[in-house]
């Protein structure tokens, strides 16, 4: 499975070889539980862990909830409700269900941000962060979707601002528009695909870890120096590495343990901090909210959607050159999508020789820029499109691309790196001392 020289599964007994010979499951999973990992990885890395529970949480719940809940604009807001009020354990299993998609979007941009400032992304890693923003979209869009499914005030209204950003493309806009709502409108058909697709896709995000699992199975993981493990002799790869199990399991459920404390305590005692309370009212497409804000987890990239208008240069000049097939709210859609693209694009518009960012000095105030403008853009997608919010919201939109298409590329150019270590038993050695294979104890 792993490029890194290492001890595989060897069956034993009689029973082991015939299994084996047929379906190498249990092999597969030794090889997955012992594969060599860099010994220096520090917490950041138990986020992968988080995540996959998150999935797990979320399947689970979501099977559960959809033996009560019922897929009718009529019924669907009152059945929620009695899963609230009548099925038993029903709300703490919809808090759960709820409140474990925040949980799942924070280890996930924490995953992602990990990612970028340690070059996870750079060869040979590509596939590997192509899979990865696969996911992250295809997150987006289950929980998009789920965020309708109680048919609550702002499930109606988000539903219909963000289908209506697919009539914005030229020509071929309206038609996807209706064929994704099932006529002119949200309503009745757009709840039942929506929770059909939301029932769906999880399975296709389960497939896709598997797939992003194996990859970087293949290519070993990255670590905070990013200093490849030597592949030269198991021996050599062994003073680089130790078995993921048991120690960084061990570690990956400590970690775990600690995230799921605060989250049992959110869950408990605030259920619907991070929610809004017009979404205890049923949806009226009568009556439309004071100020429409999707959940937070897409506020950046809403916020970005809104910081292009008809009055911004970039949006007119666009206009000028394509004769108006490009509007505001077209260019808008463009941006948003565009600002999930350009990470995706990282492993090639990062120009440096050097992975880390622990060893690039001008990198690490940039980096700390960005995930400064990220919250900045979270903040400002919750805030009222009207000034000085509109202003900010461009200033902070620009610095992102800004970032990715101009910053990444020259800083490879410009930047002298710091010295790095040799090895990764050099860069394990200075911080934990004078290590002596798999089984050493890492010093105080």
């Amino acid at each position: 499975m792993s490029g890194i020289p290492h001890d595989h599964y060897e069956p034993k007994t009689g029973g082991e070889k015939w299994l084996h010979s047929r379906l190498p499951i249990v092999g597969l999973i030794y090889d997955t539980i012992m594969i060599p990992t860099p010994k220096n990885l520090n917490w950041l890395w138990i986020w992968g862990i988080v995540l996959a529970f998150c999935l797990a949480l979320q399947i689970v719940t979501g099977i559960v909830l959809v033996m009560h809940y019922t897929p009718h604009v009529d019924l669907a807001f009152a059945s929620v409700e009695h899963i609230m009020r009548n099925v038993n354990g029903g709300h703490m299993i919809r808090y759960l269900h709820q409140n474990g998609a925040s949980l799942f979007f924070i280890a996930v941009y924490i995953h992602i941000f990990r990612g970028l400032y340690y070059g996870s992304y750079k060869a040979p890693r590509e596939i590997t962060w192509i899979i990865g923003m696969l996911i992250y979209l295809l997150m987006m869009g289950t929980a998009f979707m789920g965020y309708v499914l109680p048919w609550g005030q702002m499930s109606f209204w988000g539903a219909t601002v963000i289908t209506g950003l697919f009539g914005a493309i030229p020509f071929i806009g309206e038609p996807i528009q209706t064929l994704l709502l099932g006529g002119p409108a949200v309503d009745n058909a757009t709840l039942n695909r929506f929770f059909s697709l939301h029932y769906l896709l999880p399975f296709v995000i389960a497939g896709l870890v598997i797939v992003h699992i194996w990859a970087f199975h293949t290519t070993g993981n990255n670590n905070p120096t990013g200093v490849e493990v030597r592949r030269g002799s198991k021996e050599e790869a062994a003073k680089d590495t130790l078995p993921f199990w048991p120690y960084f399991v061990i570690k990956d459920f400590l970690g775990l343990a600690v995230v799921l404390l605060v989250f049992w305590a959110i869950v408990g005692f605030m259920p619907n901090y991070l929610g809004h309370p017009d979404n205890y009212i049923e949806a009226n497409p009568l009556a439309t909210p004071a100020h429409i804000v999707p959940e937070w987890y897409f506020l950046p990239f809403y916020a970005i959607l809104r910081a292009f208008t008809s009055e911004v240069w970039v949006v007119q000049f666009a206009s000028f050159i394509t004769g108006g097939i490009i509007d505001a709210k077209f260019f808008g859609v463009l941006a948003m999508f565009g600002a999930i693209a350009v990470m995706a694009l990282a492993p090639w518009l990062d120009t440096s020789r050097v992975r880390s960012g622990r060893y690039r000095p001008q990198f690490k105030w940039w980096f700390l820029l960005l995930v400064i403008d990220f919250f900045a853009l979270m903040w400002l997608g919750a805030m009222p499109a009207e000034e000085p919010y509109a202003t900010f919201s461009l200033i902070a939109s620009a610095y992102w691309f800004g970032y990715f298409l101009v910053i990444l590329p020259l800083l490879g150019v410009i930047e002298k790196p710091a010295e790095m270590p040799e090895t990764i038993e050099a860069d394990f050695d200075a911080h934990y001392g004078k290590s002596g294979g798999a089984d050493a104890t890492p010093a105080e």
